[in-house]
């Protein structure tokens, strides 16, 4: 079994004007909160990631953020270190939601955060993605289980999900006021299908 570089993403779905308003309470930073990954639910890469494997990573994520180098970059690059010309966002805070790891997440004034925030207040919906290097094996079913080996790097901002109807948006905008009907529509029918798995 050989280590690869695994990547994964989550959907954030936004839309336009709206993000200006939301600064005020953040002192002039754009915030977005939301899902990061998911524990034991097969994704659209037909992966599955154990609870106590996502909980041991989240323990281990907690230095970075604590110390403010919990960098993330715009797209995947198929590295297993993070480039500082490339960053676009840094993970401020972290917490679980049941099975869902949670993030609190300020998009920087770098050029690559400068991309990612016109993107959003363009109304671009923009996926998270979680990188680490690991292996995976079969399960029954087909599912590769992320194994014990698994070493997360970072999470980095995508234009394709991988998770069912996990969508971020900047914090404190009301998801009801910014997605339309046919896109609550869509996550709905995404969620029921996520967790029928």
């Amino acid at each position: 079994m050989s280590k690869m570089i695994l990547k994964e993403w989550l959907a954030w779905g936004q839309g336009s004007g709206f993000i200006m308003e939301d600064r005020g309470p953040n002192g002039g930073k754009l915030i977005l909160k939301g899902p990061m990954q998911r524990a034991n639910k097969e994704n659209q890469n037909k992966r599955i990631y154990p609870i106590k494997l996502l909980q041991r990573e989240f323990q281990n994520y907690e230095k970075p953020i604590r110390e403010g180098r919990a960098l993330g970059e715009l797209d995947h690059p198929d590295t297993s270190t993070v480039s500082l010309e490339k960053a676009s966002h840094v993970v401020r805070e972290q917490f679980w939601d049941g099975d869902t790891w949670m993030g609190r997440i300020e998009v920087l004034s770098t050029p690559c955060g400068r991309i990612l925030e016109n993107l959003l207040e363009s109304g671009v919906v923009v996926g998270i993605s979680s990188r680490g290097v690991g292996s995976t094996s079969k399960n029954e079913s087909g599912a590769d289980i992320v194994q014990d080996d698994f070493n997360l790097i970072c999470f980095d901002m995508v234009a394709e999900p991988s998770t069912h109807g996990a969508f971020m948006l900047p914090e404190g905008v009301d998801r009801g006021r910014i997605m339309s009907r046919p896109d609550r529509i869509f996550r709905a029918l995404n969620e029921i299908r996520g967790n029928r798995k």
